[in-house]
């Protein structure tokens, strides 16, 4: 085990020095929502600040005939809702 001073050495001769910076942003709340469901897409706005990923779910927890819905709410979720610095992600299964 290495102490902390050696945290941020290189780990061997020649190799690069290790990052100092989480390279990546923390995902510590996501919010998943039906995209097919229009009343919760209208809240979408009112959310995005207070989370860090808005997550649309297009698997299994979708009833299959309303899958072509979701997907077209996703579509609509991308294209008009300003979200800031909150990321838009989806799930989906197979196609």
């Amino acid at each position: 085990m290495r102490p902390p001073k050696d945290f941020f050495r290189p780990l061997a001769v020649g190799a690069p020095e290790p990052v100092h910076e989480v390279p990546f942003r923390p995902s510590r709340m996501i919010h998943f929502f039906p995209a097919s469901n229009e009343k919760v897409r209208s809240k979408l706005a009112d959310l995005a600040p207070k989370v860090d990923i808005l997550l649309a779910n297009l698997e299994d927890g979708v009833p299959g005939d309303q899958k072509e819905a979701a997907r077209a709410g996703m579509v609509e979720v991308a294209r008009t809702l300003d979200k800031g610095e909150t990321q838009l992600w989806t799930r989906v299964n197979s196609l």
